[in-house]
């Protein structure tokens, strides 16, 4: 916010030590033609510890939040591990309800395959 508004001066960027991943939920159509106006439910009471939602292409119409581009919605969470992030990645988007939305299930793959070569004795 305080990049998008000039206020970065001040600002210390915070590190963590978890592993972060985002999964992209878009417009079904995307990237060819896809609706707009669809309505989200469910979004706004994910942000939390470990759990952060980026809106992409989203606008309100009142109270509404609705669809308002082909990449919508970016979902991002923590974890110790990529699994970790992954598992909680897809348990927040389980939570949002969307008819009009869809997103990839396989993103970290490579990575959580890395993770358990590196298990291996």
């Amino acid at each position: 916010m305080a990049t998008a508004t000039g206020k970065l001066s001040g600002h210390t960027a915070q590190w963590r030590d978890e592993v972060a991943l985002t999964v992209i939920m878009a417009t079904k159509g995307y990237p060819g033609s896809y609706g707009k106006g669809s309505e989200i439910g469910g979004a706004d009471a994910l942000d939390s510890e470990t759990i952060q939602l980026f809106h992409a292409g989203t606008r309100y119409e009142g109270k509404r939040l609705v669809a308002n581009g082909g990449r919508v919605l970016n979902v991002t969470a923590l974890g110790a591990s990529v699994s970790e992030a992954q598992r909680r990645a897809y348990e927040a988007l389980e939570k949002i309800d969307w008819s009009e939305g869809y997103y990839r299930r396989d993103i970290g793959w490579r990575a959580i395959a890395r993770e358990a070569e590196d298990q291996r004795p």
